[in-house]
């Protein structure tokens, strides 16, 4: 027991040596900005809004899979709270994003890293091959920017997505 504890601390100090050397949030310049877009692009009202809008405009083919992408989106998020809740993991220190730490102060999993990486398969199953591909390359953009931003740990990251390709998987055999 006093061996696996150790290792785990050994496991969680490696996680915040290697996000702290990936985070820019305080380097001022046009890598910084473009993190900050790449970061909030993730966000599920971002979505959630998108998806409404492709429903209430786009033809069938676009309605019928905007609506699965949002149950997605709503299902994974219920997901994500849960664990977040049950873990309880704080974020890392710092001032970008605020309105994530003050409506959502726990980290472990990153809901914009689940989101992400479930939209990209749910795009990828159901088409087209365009629209699944941008997603596959956008996905882990999103979850190194929460990274580089200072509001999750690269653990955070690679649970969240691959909580999100899981969930993306489950989204397919439900429709």
């Amino acid at each position: 027991m006093q061996r696996i504890k150790l290792l785990g601390g050994r496991f969680l100090q490696l996680d915040v040596d290697i996000s702290n050397r990936l985070r820019i949030a305080e380097d001022p310049g046009i890598v910084r900005s473009a993190s900050a877009v790449i970061a909030h692009s993730g966000d599920s009202w971002f979505w959630l809004i998108g998806l409404g809008l492709l429903w209430w405009l786009g033809t069938d083919y676009w309605k019928y899979r905007a609506l699965i992408l949002a149950v997605g989106v709503v299902i994974t998020a219920l997901l994500v709270i849960l664990i977040k809740f049950s873990v309880r993991r704080s974020r890392p220190e710092g001032n970008w994003g605020n309105i994530y730490r003050r409506t959502d102060p726990h980290s472990f999993p990153s809901g914009h890293a689940a989101r992400a990486a479930m939209l990209a398969v749910v795009a990828l199953g159901l088409g087209p091959a365009w629209f699944g591909l941008l997603l596959f390359g956008w996905a882990p953009l999103v979850g190194l920017a929460r990274v580089a931003m200072g509001v999750h740990y690269l653990s955070d990251i690679l649970a969240g997505m691959a909580i999100g390709a899981g969930m993306g998987l489950v989204v397919l055999l439900l429709f």
